[in-house]
This record gives C-alpha cells, sequence and structure tokens, in this order.
C-alpha cells in the first residue's frame, strides 16, 4: 500500500517539479534557450514562446525584445515584428544590432529609403559598425544608388581589408559607378622558337554603364607574323538580378589568322552565398572552321584574397582539348588594387594567342605561369602590368618558350 502511495504522489509531483524548475530559470537563461532553439532546432514558434516568458521577468531586456522582433521576421509576422522594433523605437534605444535588426526588417519588405534612414541613425551612434556598413551598401546596391554603395563598402574596407563580403561587393559595384571609361592596352609576345618575328597588340577600348550593365566597345590592333590585322569587338554585361549577370560578347576581323573571322562568347555568372561565384558558358571563334570551347569556373573571396579556378573544354573528333588556370589575387586596397599570380595549361580563347588554336592539329601541351599588379591613382587612373611565361609545344614533341608583358591603362569619368 504504501509504494502505491508513493507511486501516485511521484506522478503528481513530476509535473510540478518540472514546471516550478522551469519557473525559476532566469531571464538570462531563458534567452539562451530561446537562441539555442531558434538556430539550433529552427523552431522560431516555440523560441517566440520562451521570449515572451523571459520578458514577463524583464520586461525591459534589451536584447530579448530585439530578439523577438527578429523571431517574428523569420516568421513573417510583418506586424508583430514592426510593433516590436517601433516600440524599441520611442524608447530611444541606441545598441546597434537594434539598427540592424530594424533596417533589415524594412528593407526585406521593400522600404529601402527607410531602411538607409534608420542605418544612418545607428551609424550616427556607431560610426565604425562594419554590419551597417555592410547593409547600407546592399541597401544602396540593390536600389541602383551605386555612388552611396561604393562610399559605405570603401569605408567598410579601410576598416577591415579582410572583409571578404564587403570585396565581393565592391567588385559587382565598380561595374556602375563609373559612367565612362576609356582603355589602352599594349601587348608584347616574344618566342624563341616557335616564330621568328615578335607579336604587338594594341586594343582601345570604350566602356560605357548602362541601367541594364555595362557595355563595351574594343579595338585591337595587331601585328603578327610581320602582318598587321585588325579586329573589332563588343562586350556586355546584363545584370538579371542580385545573383545572376551575363557576359555576351561578339567580335569581327577580316584579318583571319591574324584574329578570327568572327568570335561571340556568352557566360552566366552567380554571385553566391559566402563570397563565392561561378560561371559557366561557352567561346566561339571562327578562323575557317568553327572551334567550340566550353568553359566553366569557380571563385572565392576570403579574406583580402581571391581565388579562381577556371577550365576550357574544346570538343573535337580525335579528343577533347583541356585548359585550366588557377589564380590568386591579393587585394591591398579597393578593388582595383592588387597583386594577381596565375597557374595553369592549355591554350585560352582569351588569350591573344587564340590563333594558335586554329593551326594546332592536335593536343598541345602548354604550362604558363604569371603574375600582375594592378593599382589606381585618385580613383579614376587604374594602371596594370603583367608577365607571362609559356612553355610551348608547337610541334609534336618540341617545345618553345614564349615571354608575355602587358601595359594596360583605364581613365574612368
Amino acid at each position: 500500500m504504501n509504494k502505491l502511495v508513493y507511486m501516485l504522489f511521484g506522478l503528481l509531483m513530476g509535473p510540478l517539479s518540472s514546471f516550478c524548475q522551469e519557473k525559476t530559470l532566469t531571464a538570462d537563461e531563458l534567452f539562451v534557450k530561446a537562441r539555442t532553439v531558434a538556430f539550433d532546432q529552427k523552431n522560431y514558434a516555440e523560441a517566440i514562446k520562451i521570449s515572451k516568458q523571459a520578458l514577463q521577468q524583464a520586461p525591459d531586456y534589451t536584447d530579448i525584445r530585439i530578439f523577438l522582433g527578429r523571431l517574428y521576421t523569420w516568421s513573417d509576422q510583418t506586424d508583430s515584428a514592426r510593433s516590436v522594433f517601433e516600440q524599441l523605437h520611442r524608447s530611444h534605444v541606441q545598441d546597434e544590432d537594434f539598427y540592424l535588426a530594424y533596417a533589415s526588417f524594412v528593407y526585406w519588405n521593400d522600404q529601402p529609403a527607410q531602411a538607409i534612414e534608420l542605418i544612418d541613425q545607428g551609424l550616427s551612434f556607431h560610426p565604425t559598425s562594419q554590419d551597417l556598413l555592410l547593409l547600407k551598401a546592399k541597401v544602396a546596391y540593390s536600389n541602383n544608388a551605386y555612388a552611396s554603395a561604393e562610399q559605405s563598402v570603401n569605408q567598410l574596407l579601410q576598416l577591415n581589408p579582410k572583409h571578404a563580403e564587403a570585396r565581393a561587393l565592391a567588385k559587382n559595384i565598380q561595374e556602375y559607378t563609373a559612367k565612362n571609361a576609356i582603355g589602352l592596352n599594349y601587348n608584347f609576345v616574344h618566342f624563341d622558337k616557335q616564330f621568328d618575328h615578335d607579336w604587338h597588340i594594341v586594343a582601345l577600348s570604350y566602356k560605357r554603364a548602362t541601367p541594364l550593365g555595362s557595355v563595351i566597345f574594343r579595338t585591337n590592333y595587331a601585328n603578327k607574323f610581320a602582318e598587321n590585322g585588325v579586329q573589332f569587338e563588343v562586350e556586355a554585361y546584363p545584370r538579371l538580378s542580385k545573383m545572376f549577370y551575363l557576359y555576351v560578347a561578339g567580335g569581327y576581323s577580316n584579318n583571319v589568322g591574324i584574329f578570327p573571322k568572327y568570335r561571340t562568347g556568352v557566360s552566366l555568372y552567380a554571385n553566391l552565398p559566402h563570397s563565392f561565384e561561378g560561371e559557366i558558358g561557352y567561346r566561339q571563334l571562327y578562323f575557317t572552321d568553327n572551334i567550340w570551347m566550353y568553359t566553366a569556373s569557380i571563385g572565392k573571396y576570403y579574406q583580402n584574397f581571391w581565388f579562381n579556378l577556371k577550365t576550357y573544354l574544346t570538343p573535337s573528333q580525335q579528343n577533347i582539348s583541356q585548359s585550366y588556370a588557377g589564380t590568386v589575387r591579393y587585394y591591398t586596397k579597393g578593388a582595383n588594387d592588387y597583386l594577381g599570380f596565375i597557374i595553369g595549361t592549355g591554350l585560352s580563347p582569351e588569350e591573344n594567342r587564340n590563333n594558335l588554336l586554329e593551326i594546332s592539329n592536335y593536343k598541345l601541351k602548354t604550362f604558363k605561369v604569371g603574375a600582375e599588379y594592378n593599382f589606381s591613382i585618385n580613383r579614376t587612373n587604374l594602371f596594370s602590368i603583367s608577365s607571362t611565361y609559356y612553355n610551348q609545344e608547337f610541334r609534336l614533341g618540341e617545345k618553345g618558350n614564349q615571354i608575355d608583358v602587358t601595359l594596360g591603362y583605364i581613365k574612368t569619368f
């Protein structure tokens, strides 16, 4: 009988004991529990319930109130989230996280002007907030306010040059900040065995930024094999969305052999999460027959660095020619100031040596290694210098060396 009484007593007191233990949790402990439930279990409804319990104990606990607003935002409870944030705003809360959460909420609800206003208020209290500067750059960029976006991202990179997401965003913004750009490039190529004459290539380009993306017109003059040739090219970078943009290109020359008669190219680029970017596309060259190449690449920003792996695959009846290249850039300041290194194998249609693709009737073995240095002066004067060494198989079993040197200048206005 006594055992039965104890069992009944235990069954009755067990839930009561658990309830009492739950009630004895402090507001801090409930806050930690709510965050665990939200982030680890993705159970936002339960996290909201726990956050409300914590606020019953500590109604003025600002961090929990901000977190509750975020939970409502993630749960698509727009009215509840707005009510929480507006109440905090009326209370003159100055926390950095509050302005970040509130501005993100209104931005995600298609109110970019109010988001910028809130971010600026937050920056008045926290002028070196990297999160607020990054959010301001994103909001301005999505609203086509490219000058403001560039200013914010550059300010962020001055505070933290290793901020990978800001570095990736800076690259996208620079395509829209300068309405016009004129460029001049000179490329010198020396062969020790393959050809008797050095090559000289000069390119003059004009770039125009449009609401849809940049357009570049380019004229190339070349002296190859002791003969002259001219090529005309146009390239465009239409923006499809915040994530995707295209590369579309075409070219024509009446000097076949010096240049391909026609060339076309299309690539789809994606700005991926975690500062990754990807590309997939094709290139086509027509000399006396079409040469089709398919390309793919993956890039990653990490602190001051940009890493990229790229391949070109060229199918033929005998085999598939392959080109691989790995590139590393170390950014010293903004988007146009970096030191780069490249190593790779095979021929690429992007190089001034692409006419060698036409004269090769077997799978050429090529090794290349090079370096480049880009720097800007007063933001509107961009200079570049690069050099690449090639060890090229130009006849079966016979190799030669080649040195490329390129000098470039771009004036933006």
